[in-house]
This record gives C-alpha cells, sequence and structure tokens, in this order.
C-alpha cells in the first residue's frame, strides 16, 4: 500500500499496451526532466513513488514515512507541489500525470507535538487534524482489521492502526472530493487509490463523479489496488471493475512460482481477472523487497518483465523504477539533511547517486517499444523448445523468444508469424528503425526463421523480440519484387511507347 505517483497517457484497443513506469521515490524535479525521455522511449505511464500529502517528518528517511498523512497539503520529501515543471514538461510531451491518493485514512498515533512537512502539527490520539480539518467525528470508531473474510471488518477497522475516515459523511467527501479537484488544478490527469479495497466501491464512485475533468478534456484515469493473491477474502476485486482498473497482484505472485520453469507459461493469465480490467507487474514498491524479482538478479528480472511486456494480457502494463536498498524499511537515497538525492544520468542513459532506473535498461526500454508495436494483438503459438526456451507470436505483429539455458541450443524452423523478410532483433539494437546495426532475423516465404547463439554468451539469459512496425532493417522482400516489378512494367511501356 506505500505511495506513488504516475504519468500518464492513455491509449485503446482489445490487447492495449498502456506502459507505465514507477519511478518510485523520484522527486518532482527529476520527473519534469526524465519526461522528454519517457517520450522517446514510448512509456506513457510514468510513476514515482510516495504520496505526496503532508507526512510525519522523520530523522530517518524510512521506506513508510510518506505513508500516513497529516493534511492534504501537497508538501513532501519529492518537493512542494507537483506542478513544479512536471507537469508542464511532461504534458508537453504527451506524458500525463496519475497521482497516488490515499483517501482511506489518516496517520496512526505519534507522540505529542510531531511535527509533520511543512509544519502539520496533528493530535492523531484524538484523530485530530487541524490542517484539514479533520476531528474524531469524521472517523470509524476505533477497531482493527482482524478477519480478510470480513468485508465490513476490513472496510471500516484501522489497517495498521491507520485512523480509519468514514466516506459516508458528507464533509469528508467534500474534504476528498476538494484533495483530488486540487491535483487536477495542479495537472493530474488521473488517479492510483492506494488501499481502495478498504473503502466501500460505492463510495469510491460518489466521491469520483464528482471531481471535475482534466484539462486535457478525457476522463479521469483511475486504477485502484485491491491485492487478492495471499488466499481466499471476503473482498473481490470485480467489485470496482465499474470504477476503473484494478491491480492484479496475482500475476506477479504466478509469474514467480513460473519463472524457473518458461515452459509453464502457456496460456498464463487464463485464470486472472479479465484482462481488461488490469494493471499488471512482476514487482512493486510493496512487493519488490521478498519477491525473487527486482534488481539484485537482473537475468531473471529482465526475463519476467520480457514476458510481461510481450504477453498480450494485461490492459496496462507497469515498470518499477526504483533505488539501492539493503533492507526492507530503507528510504531513498539522501543527503546529510535527510533530502532526497538528485537522480544523475550519465551521458550513456545510467542512473547513479543509488537510483537503479530498470526501466532505463536497454532490454526493458526495447521490450516496452515493442508492447506499442504490437498493440491490439493477442497471443499465439505458444512453443517450448525445451523447459527454459519458449517463443511465442503477437499475432501478425510481432515475435518473442526467451530463454533462461546458458548457452540456448540453436533453433531452426521456427515459425514467427511474420512476412518475409529480414527483422533487426529490437534487445540487441535499440536504435533507430533502418539503421539496424547488430543482431538480424531473416524471416523466409514460410515465416520461419533460424536462431543461432554465441557459445560464451556474457548473459545468462537470451531475450529476442522482432515486429512489422520499427523492427525491419531491410525492404520487406514481397514488398521489394513489387516494386521491382512495376518498375519493368514501367521500363517495358516506355520502349513500347518508343
Amino acid at each position: 500500500m506505500r505511495g506513488l505517483v504516475f504519468l500518464f497517457c492513455m491509449v485503446s484497443g482489445t490487447h492495449s499496451a498502456e506502459r507505465l513506469v514507477q519511478l518510485f521515490e523520484w522527486r518532482f524535479d527529476d520527473i519534469a526532466r526524465e519526461c522528454r525521455g519517457l517520450s522517446r522511449q514510448e512509456w506513457l505511464h510514468g510513476s514515482s513513488g510516495s504520496h505526496r500529502s503532508q507526512n510525519v517528518l522523520c530523522l530517518v528517511v524510512d521506506h513508510d514515512e510518506t505513508v500516513p498523512p497529516f493534511s492534504y497539503k501537497i508538501i513532501s520529501r519529492s518537493g512542494v507541489s507537483i506542478h513544479s515543471k512536471a507537469c508542464d514538461r511532461c504534458s508537453k510531451v504527451g506524458v500525463g500525470i496519475i497521482v497516488d491518493v490515499l483517501l482511506n485514512h489518516m496517520s496512526t498515533n505519534t507522540p505529542l507535538g510531531t511535527v509533520g512537512t511543512g509544519g502539520a502539527i496533528p493530535t492523531p490520539t484524538n484523530k485530530s487534524y487541524p490542517a484539514v480539518p479533520y476531528t474524531a467525528e469524521h472517523f470509524h470508531p476505533t477497531c482493527q482489521i482482524t478477519d480478510y473474510n470480513n468485508a465490513t471488518n476490513v472496510r471500516v477497522c484501522e489497517l495498521v492502526l491507520l485512523h480509519d475516515l468514514n466516506q459516508t459523511q458528507e464533509y469528508v467527501r467534500g474534504k476528498l472530493v476538494d484533495h483530488l479537484n486540487h491535483l487536477v488544478d495542479l495537472g493530474a490527469t488521473g488517479f492510483r487509490i492506494d488501499a481502495a479495497k478498504h473503502m466501500y466501491p460505492e463510495d469510491i464512485q460518489i466521491i469520483l463523479k464528482r471531481v471535475k475533468k482534466p484539462s486535457n478534456g478525457k476522463n479521469l484515469f483511475i486504477f485502484q489496488e485491491v491485492p487478492d493473491d495471499t488466499g481466499p477474502e471476503a473482498i473481490k476485486a470485480e467489485e470496482y471493475f465499474d470504477i476503473g482498473l484494478v491491480t492484479e497482484f496475482k500475476f506477479a505472485s504466478g509469474i514467480k512460482n513460473h519463472i524457473a520453469n518458461l515452459s509453464s507459461l502457456k496460456d498464463f493469465g487464463k485464470d486472472l481477472m479479465d484482462s481488461k480490467h488490469a494493471v499488471i507487474f512482476t514487482d512493486n514498491h510493496d512487493r519488490q523487497r521478498d519477491f525473487p524479482f527486482n534488481y539484485k538478479i537482473p537475468s531473471i528480472y529482465k526475463l519476467a518483465n520480457a514476458f510481461m511486456l510481450g504477453w498480450s494480457y494485461g490492459h496496462s502494463k507497469k515498470v518499477m523504477s526504483s533505488y539501492q536498498f539493503t533492507t526492507t524499511d530503507d528510504g531513498p537515497p539522501h543527503n546529510d539533511d535527510m533530502s532526497i538525492k538528485n537522480v544523475t544520468i550519465s551521458s550513456e542513459g545510467v542512473c547513479g547517486n543509488g537510483w537503479i532506473c530498470e526501466h532505463r535498461w536497454p532490454e526493458i526500454a526495447a521490450m516496452v517499444r515493442f508492447a506499442k508495436a504490437v498493440e491490439g494483438s493477442g497471443s499465439s503459438d505458444f512453443v517450448a523448445h525445451s523447459p527454459n526456451t519458449i517463443s511465442f507470436q503477437r499475432t501478425g505483429k510481432g515475435f518473442v523468444l526467451l530463454s533462461a539455458d546458458n548457452p540456448p541450443k540453436n533453433l531452426t524452423n521456427v515459425q514467427t508469424g511474420l512476412k518475409r523478410g529480414i527483422y533487426c532483433d529490437i534487445i540487441t539494437n535499440p536504435g533507430p528503425t533502418g539503421n539496424c546495426t547488430s543482431t538480424k532475423i531473416e524471416v523466409n516465404s514460410e515465416g520461419k526463421a533460424n536462431f543461432s547463439f554465441p557459445l560464451n554468451s556474457p548473459n545468462n539469459y537470451t531475450i529476442i523480440a522482432i515486429h512489422l512496425t520499427g523492427g525491419v532493417s531491410a525492404v520487406n522482400c514481397s514488398a521489394l519484387v513489387l516494386m521491382l516489378s512495376s518498375f519493368l512494367v514501367t521500363i517495358l511501356a516506355e520502349r513500347h511507347r518508343c
């Protein structure tokens, strides 16, 4: 449930390829600088970590510091206001801003006199938050969540001692609507609703119906955090489908169970929520610290994300972009005064200062472009060449080969489903269209190709991806024949005329 901020631009289609990057804990100014790069890399969504409202001011930068709000003023360790360059720069390059919002609760109890960012001083023991203002009457009676098979207990009691707001009250709804409208005025084009599972869907709907449209004139983009992958529970994700998209946590946990045997990924997603409602990811700010999918195991991480971005399941696909951590509670890289460090980026595009920037890794960035290129197509012709070497088509538009074998066996006559031609592997050649300087894949008239691999590969994984638009490095042979035929007909006609 820890917070984040998303930058978004909408795409439609049966098999949509909305791409999100979660820039976890990035400062607003760094987000502003990164937006142009996100646009060039075909990202449609970006994200920065942590809630932006006033929160407790800690002496140690902690992972959860920004979660419990003291007010709805946009003051946090990431900056004073999200409109500081970020909105203007991002909107100019077609990247909208989706803000993470927490509508369910305020902070837990803190020592008397605890000061928040911007100077807010609440008295949580009395459920008093004068910067809003909220008093005890605006909260549900104190009780703790003890039974996830009891929907009422989950929705009216306190999540880890965080004081639970009563959204049935008109006063509370009004304050939440004012908060969301203010974010829209600052440039937000939508919201990720944190802890949506702990609110009644009808309360969320009533609040959102009163929020103004963003400046782009489109409807707000909404997706909601509704984890349901830890066992049978009373609350189901489908209860929130009428509001917006829902996070499909079972995708991440499912990948975890299948990544050791890639061949078991055949038909992956058939047991998950309806694809058109799902926001999927291999890891996020909560799960990356106890999942095997994070930057510390690059080979597994890249394969998992390549599959996610290449496979057709999921309305929106989200990639984590994080920072170095040692313990589960480590906060972002910070200076001696506890302010967040700038994200530094080298001339080679590599991040430093403690920032990982997985979204800039060439393999992941290339697969983001692949997801855009094959948008609207389904997955088909899944083939297991070995337990850990698979291939599949994005019908008529693209082809993906993934292998955890080292080295993988050479493959012959693999059906790609693509037209005859010479294609550029976008993983080894992330450069512009028509400028293929690395691996080329020749597809014959039957749509088949051969794949050979070096015996001493520097990696213990292989990702190959080719597609029709943007990956072709040579003129398609059939098109070339037609062009030459037309040219010869013209020459003959001219000669006959003479």
